[in-house]
Parts: C-alpha cells; sequence; structure tokens
C-alpha cells in the first residue's frame, strides 16, 4: 500500500453565509474565499460577566497560541463564525465548546450588533475580514476555574472589574492584573494572573470593548 493510500481525504471545508454592504444576503463561499476576498459574513459574541459582592466581573479568554489568527491575544469570552444556515441561537454552542456552559439561548442579553474591517496575515496568508456580529452578555455565578475550557481554542480565561476594563479602553488606565486560570498540559486548570493592556486583546473598532463593558454594567 503506498503512502497515498494511507492518506484520510481531506474535511470539507466549512462554508459561511455571506452578505453585502447593507447585510443583505448574496450567497455563500467557503472560509477561505470568505477572507481571502473580504466578503461580509456574521459571527456571535458572548460576554460572561459575574458579581463577586459589590464587585462587577467581565471574564475573557486568552486564544491558543496555535490560532492562526491573534494567536495568545485576549478576547471575546466565546464567539464564533455561522456556518452556513446556521441561526444565531444555534450558534451559542460556542459556549458550551469553548467553556463547558451550558445556557439555553433566552437566558442571552443581547447587547446589540457590531461591524468589524480587519486586514492581516495568517500563517503567512493574506486575510481581509469583515463581520457583522451580534453581541450577547450572560450572567455567570462561578469563578472561571469552574469552566471546562477547550483546550485546542481556549489557553486560559481571565477577569477583572468592569469599571476597570472601561478605564483601561478609554485610555484613562495602561494597565491591571487579571485573575484567573490557565489550562495545563494534563487539560487541568490551573490558576493564574496575567498583567493586562488595551493592546493585548484582538484589534477592534475603538469603541467595542468599551461600549460592550458599559452595557454589560448597566445590566448586570
Amino acid at each position: 500500500m503506498t503512502s497515498n493510500e494511507n492518506r484520510q481525504p481531506a474535511a470539507p471545508e466549512e462554508r459561511f453565509d455571506i452578505y453585502d454592504e447593507s447585510g443583505t444576503p448574496v450567497g455563500t463561499a467557503t472560509r477561505s474565499e470568505v477572507h481571502s476576498a473580504g466578503y461580509w459574513h456574521r459571527s456571535f459574541h458572548c460576554w460572561l460577566a459575574r458579581r463577586e459582592g459589590a464587585r462587577r466581573l467581565v471574564l475573557f479568554q486568552q486564544r491558543q497560541v496555535s490560532k492562526d489568527t491573534y494567536p495568545g491575544f485576549l478576547d471575546i469570552t466565546a464567539a464564533g463564525h455561522l456556518t452556513a444556515g446556521e441561526t444565531m441561537e444555534e450558534a451559542a454552542r460556542e459556549l458550551e465548546e469553548e467553556l463547558g456552559v451550558h445556557a439555553p439561548f433566552s437566558s442571552l442579553i443581547p447587547l446589540g450588533t457590531a461591524r468589524k474591517e480587519a486586514e492581516g496575515t495568517a500563517q503567512g496568508i493574506p486575510f481581509i475580514d469583515r463581520e457583522i456580529s451580534e453581541v450577547f452578555g450572560l450572567l455567570y455565578d462561578a469563578p472561571p476555574d469552574s469552566l471546562r475550557l477547550q483546550g485546542e481554542e481556549v489557553a486560559g480565561v481571565y477577569e477583572a472589574e468592569l469599571e476597570q476594563m472601561i478605564e483601561l479602553f478609554e485610555g484613562r488606565q495602561g494597565s491591571l492584573t487579571a485573575q484567573g486560570v490557565m489550562t495545563g498540559r494534563d487539560g487541568r486548570n490551573r490558576r493564574s494572573s496575567v498583567v493586562i493592556r488595551a493592546e493585548h486583546f484582538v484589534p477592534r473598532p475603538a469603541p467595542y470593548y468599551a461600549d460592550v463593558f458599559r452595557a454589560l454594567l448597566s445590566r448586570f
């Protein structure tokens, strides 16, 4: 048997619904086509927030260093693209896949819609990312070490006070220390702390982070 006969067939590439500038559906395209041509597509964002006495905290993830875009950057607690034909309710599966959090879609609080345009390179290949994202919040009643992290995607989850995070993204605070957990080689959570700055987060339009954190603070 030759080495070619031993190879498994490649998995079919994901397809996304694509949209024009106004948000009108115009067809579907593969993930690579979407990011090479810069087609508008949809994504799901969910930020977890929790209360600890008088404190109001927001949780955020650190992307694995193996990710093809923004490896090791800090990011939304859970997020993902919508595949072709997928609804936003179905996309909420990202919460369970990435964090082990099972929450009915009805428990998510809508925080609005965000649009993002970005260009960069992933593994040496240029990409154009144009996303229309529905943003949600979820009140989570347990600390980060209760989460079951998807090690292939998520390197760790940290939390910080919402008011301090607003100050960070409005330039009124240069850095802060966040507490949380990181995934060990054995798959177990280990407590960790990191000093974070605004530029450690995945680049998005300037108001995105502060506006989301302010919305969370007003609702939770």
